[in-house]
């Protein structure tokens, strides 16, 4: 942690005694968010895990102004109350904080980024809302049974994407949300990890700085629904960068400007053999292509970004 960012826990932006699973990534993307973003953040938050865990009523974990949306709407949420603080600093209103000292921001899993949500993640981005909208990537709807949603790797095996006889799980790659952010014309895209907290934390500073929408998608292991043990989170998600299938880098106006390089670039099965949602492959008849699939993305990536 930064100097700058510690906070005893009186004072914590996003408090301890939440409900969360021991090991959860997308908890531990909440808390450095929070130590980037500073209290002067309104944070708009859909139905998820962390909406669940963090705010059992009358119990809240966060220590700014957060506010509750449904599946589908957390951005336009976000892009209201920005346009609300607007719209009173040009009319001289009195009683909130300056417009230019608020920070704007939505927290938002995949099944509400990647799918449900999509429809007004592409409004707010199409108007220009000044608005930081961070994607806790956990790769699954986690929160209502393990379900897979567009952020599902291939070969996963999820309850809507089940390995069995006739299948080898998720059966379409993962959707390019990144490549999608970019398209709208978003100035600042970036990838993180919460394995490389500073990093995280670096470029959510950086995109606050930057007028209009910016777009940040957070790598969080997930124990329940990957099937792996809680103390392996931080191994797991360093492995995800080491062999280059989720690779972590910045792009602006549309270019990439900074990249995550790897010391030692290991096989993709490493990663996989970590996960109880990949075990098949390396069981079932056939596995093996699978993997040899997941290891050409992982190539691509390598390739594509010169890592």
């Amino acid at each position: 942690m930064d100097s700058e960012d510690k906070f005893s826990y009186e004072e914590d932006l996003f408090c301890p005694g939440h409900r969360a699973c021991p090991g959860c990534g997308a908890a531990l993307a909440c808390r450095l968010a929070t130590e980037a973003t500073g209290p002067d953040t309104i944070m708009a938050m859909p139905t998820g895990c962390m909406e669940v865990t963090t705010t059992p009523f009358p119990e809240s974990a966060w220590g700014i102004s957060w506010i509750h949306s449904v599946f589908e709407n957390s951005a336009a949420v976000a892009a209201g109350v920005e346009s609300a603080y607007k719209s009173f600093e040009r009319r001289g209103k009195e009683g909130y904080m300056d417009y230019d000292d608020v920070n704007f921001v939505v927290m938002a899993g995949d099944g509400a980024t990647f799918d449900i949500g999509i429809r007004s993640l592409s409004g707010m981005m199409e108007r220009g809302h000044d608005v930081l909208y961070i994607c806790y990537d956990n790769e699954a709807y986690m929160n209502t049974g393990i379900q897979r949603s567009g952020s599902t790797p291939f070969g996963a095996s999820t309850t809507t994407s089940p390995a069995g006889k006739e299948s080898f799980g998720e059966d379409v790659h993962k959707k390019d949300m990144p490549s999608i952010a970019v398209a709208h014309g978003v100035e600042f895209v970036a990838t993180a990890n919460v394995a490389y907290m500073e990093d995280f934390k670096g470029k959510i500073r950086k995109a606050l700085e930057i007028e209009g929408p910016k777009y940040i998608q957070v790598f969080t292991p997930c124990p329940r629904g990957w099937g792996h043990e809680a103390r392996d989170m931080i191994k797991i998600a360093r492995l995800a960068h080491e062999t280059a299938i989720y690779p972590i880098y910045e792009m602006e106006n549309g270019e990439i400007m900074d990249v995550k390089k790897i010391q030692d670039r290991k096989p993709v099965e490493k990663y996989l053999k970590l996960q109880g949602r990949f075990q098949h492959l390396f069981k079932q008849e056939g596995g093996e292509e699978i993997i040899q699939k997941l290891q050409r993305v992982a190539d691509a990536n390598a390739e594509k970004l010169q890592l």
